[in-house]
């Protein structure tokens, strides 16, 4: 795997784990909606990469557009009180 956006991506999906199926306990359709965009961000990435210059713009713009939408989604899971809301970790946390 050359590009490191899709290890970041992978690490992202990574992160989903244990609330994934926190939100499919609760909202079915959601939970589908936040994990088909979060394959489409690392499929996306993958498919750009030795792609043509045209073709991977395109391939990370609906990369970016799926991320956008996990980030949503998981907003509204918090929003809905599926999953906590999470604070920023600091230099100050131990």
């Amino acid at each position: 795997m050359g590009l490191i956006i899709q290890q970041r991506a992978l690490q992202a999906a990574g992160g989903l784990r244990q609330v994934l199926p926190v939100v499919r306990k609760r909202d079915r359709s959601l939970f589908d909606q936040i994990h088909r965009a979060m394959n489409s961000v690392v499929l996306n990435i993958a498919e750009a990469d030795g792609n043509d210059a045209g073709t991977a713009r395109a391939r990370f713009a609906s990369a970016c557009g799926s991320a956008k939408e996990v980030r949503a989604g998981l907003q509204l899971a918090v929003a809905y009180g599926y999953v906590p809301t999470t604070k920023p970790r600091t230099s100050d946390d131990k």
